[in-house]
């Protein structure tokens, strides 16, 4: 029994592990096509054999200390419910102790809602710079085929972003193999170019590392933007941490991802040191020449893998974010039943592939990308490092000094990247940048003017125990039940007043419904509904959510609480209040913000499509807020 229970974890860790290669891995996967030859551009150093063995050896140790000690050993661990990602590290700081100050708080939380906003920057270049980098590969085969490259990659684009309404679960079982693959592919050309010359391992030593600085100076700096390349995969690996879990996303590192990575990257060094004008493309030249088209055609599906990864995470980012009130109600569609979290936004789809196909031929070449690439991810790292000294020393209560020790380290190496990354900002870098800001100001925007309109309709209710002390028996009630959807269970909605007022009857049960959106991933279903019976046919209903769980309120209340009240769900009625904003000139935000706020609210989808009501059986009830 002991050995059954065994081998089936064992094949559970096993699948779980396939799984993380094809979604986990394929950022970082993808990364040799372009890192190595990005560190000698133009504007940085020659190939000579000590930059050579210099650069190799910031890439070895990169991998190791950012990726492999960093990510997987100790930011992983700070996981909110098993789910990962910069948004729920966010969640997890601590609203007692230290901290408790709402200023201080709040700051932490700003900083961490900048950090997620750079990665939508992040998702907009990924899909980019990798399919263009893969297809130039033909030019390795012949260069009569490069007036070809672009229009080739922008129907890979349009074919990918197309592809994303269908879901990731129809060909997700085919994603883990073919990184399997790729990955195969990748250790295989780096022991042929090892063999050919196997004294590029003594970069290995961190030695050569320091001798590239000293040799260079601050120019070596600048090739710390290139050398980033290699582990701008690392945010995304911790966001798909409640996909797959720790154990089968450090598995898959260490038993095929590092390894084929770094014989690829010591194939590339060896290759250079051999032949330094490889530099052009020494991904493609460590084929031999008949295999160059095949693996155009291998890494590009890697791309695409590594491109589709990136989108979905984009999705689901922006899913957490719009339940934790920091992004106005989108349209969501969820592509799978049975795996929680594969969602589908159309807007989000169709506004990142216009600006993937703007940024392909805006820069036109990958290594133009390059420039780009970096700024959002390595900024997000650092925010990433700072809240996790915040939740090691007031959740995991660590030591003062273990966790500046711990941290210090990471944020040393995390702030070289910066520097070295800023210097990009003039050649393309100021783009991520942008979109992050933009992005931030609309989650700061939404925010703050959701607050300011549930203050405004706030001073119009009334208190539910006063309300039905005031409430006429004599009232007439018609058959059938309506839930009114509240922000705030306490009190009666102002949708019930005015319908009230208007009609001067109510239904004969009245359920006061709030969804809530708890601080937490997931929230069990045994745990989903609070129901309360009150007097007059009232009830309260409280549906609480994590910020990744699916909202389906009808399902929950069919669960929980139609069969207690004997009533059928078609003699149901679904009351939304819908809220026309106003800007005004009244203290709060400035008019600007207050402007964009409305044009938000306006655009975004209705509580009706968010909660999954049947529209049926909806009714919309109007009221004017000024803010």
């Amino acid at each position: 029994m002991v050995a059954d229970e065994d081998r089936s974890q064992t094949k559970r860790l096993a699948t779980l592990s396939l799984g993380a290669l094809g979604v986990v891995y394929g950022d970082i996967g993808t990364s040799p096509l372009y890192a190595f030859r990005e560190s000698f551009a133009e504007e940085h150093v020659t190939a000579d054999p000590g930059n050579i063995l210099g650069a190799l050896s910031l890439i070895v140790w990169s991998l190791i200390i950012v990726i492999s000690i960093k990510y997987l050993v100790f930011v992983m661990r700070a996981d909110h419910d098993g789910e990962g990602g910069i948004l729920a590290l966010t969640a997890l700081i601590p609203r007692t102790g230290d901290y408790h100050g709402k200023g201080r708080r709040r700051l932490l939380v700003l900083v961490g809602l900048f950090g997620t906003a750079l990665l939508y920057g992040d998702g907009m270049i990924t899909p980019a710079i990798s399919v263009l980098s893969a297809v130039e590969g033909i030019s390795v085969a012949t260069e009569a085929l490069d007036p070809l490259i672009i229009p080739i990659a922008i129907a890979i684009l349009i074919g990918l972003f197309s592809f994303q309404r269908r879901g990731t679960g129809a060909v997700g079982a085919v994603f883990g193999p073919i990184m399997v693959v790729w990955f195969t592919v990748l250790a295989t050309l780096g022991i042929g170019g090892i063999i050919r010359d196997p004294s590029v391992l003594v970069a290995v030593s961190p030695t050569y590392a320091v001798q590239f600085f000293v040799a260079n100076g601050f120019v070596g700096v600048l090739v710390l933007g290139a050398v980033f390349l290699v582990v701008t995969g690392g945010e995304a690996l911790y966001a798909d941490l409640g996909h797959f879990g720790r154990k089968p996303i450090q598995t898959a590192w260490f038993a095929l991802v590092l390894p084929g990575l770094l014989l690829n990257y010591f194939g590339q060094g060896a290759l250079l040191l051999r032949d330094p004008t490889a530099i052009d493309n020494p991904f493609y030249r460590l084929a031999p020449g008949w295999a160059t088209i095949p693996l155009v055609i291998l890494a590009t599906v890697a791309t695409v893998i590594a491109s589709q990864a990136l989108i979905s995470g984009v999705f689901s980012l922006s899913m957490q974010a719009v339940q934790m009130g920091y992004l106005p109600r989108l349209r969501v569609q969820h592509t799978s039943e049975s795996q929680e979290g594969q969602v589908y936004i159309p807007g989000m789809n169709w506004t990142l592939m216009l600006a993937c196909i703007g940024l392909v031929l805006g820069f036109r070449t990958s290594s133009g990308l390059a420039a780009a690439y970096g700024v959002a991810v390595t900024t997000t790292m650092v925010v990433t490092t700072l809240l996790f000294y915040v939740v090691a020393r007031e959740r995991f209560e660590w030591q003062r000094g273990r966790t500046v020790a711990v941290c210090g380290a990471f944020l040393v190496v995390d702030v070289a990247f910066f520097v070295g990354n800023m210097f990009k900002i003039p050649d393309g870098g100021w783009f991520p940048l942008v979109i992050g800001g933009i992005v931030y100001t609309a989650m700061a925007t939404w925010r703050r003017g959701r607050s300011q309109v549930a203050n405004r309709q706030r001073k119009g209710l009334v208190p539910v125990d006063r309300f039905l002390k005031r409430l006429d028996v004599e009232t007439p009630r018609v058959p059938g039940a309506a839930y009114y959807l509240t922000a705030d269970p306490q009190q009666i909605p102002a949708s019930l007043l005015v319908n009230l007022r208007h009609n001067n009857a109510l239904h004969e049960q009245i359920v006061l419904l709030h969804v809530h959106v708890a601080g937490m991933a997931h929230v069990p279903t045994a745990r989903r509904a609070k129901v309360e019976t009150l007097e007059k046919g009232f009830s309260r209903v409280t549906l609480r959510y994590g910020f990744r769980d699916r909202i389906d309120v009808p399902q929950a209340l069919e669960q929980k609480v139609f069969h207690h009240k004997g009533f059928d769900d078609e003699d149901i009625t679904y009351v939304v209040g819908n809220e026309d904003v106003y800007a005004t000139e009244r203290p709060g935000m400035p008019l600007w913000r207050e402007r964009l706020f409305t044009v938000m609210y306006r655009n975004a989808s209705n509580v009706t499509q968010l909660f999954d009501l049947p529209m049926d059986r909806v009714v919309e009830i109007g009221q004017p807020v000024d803010i």
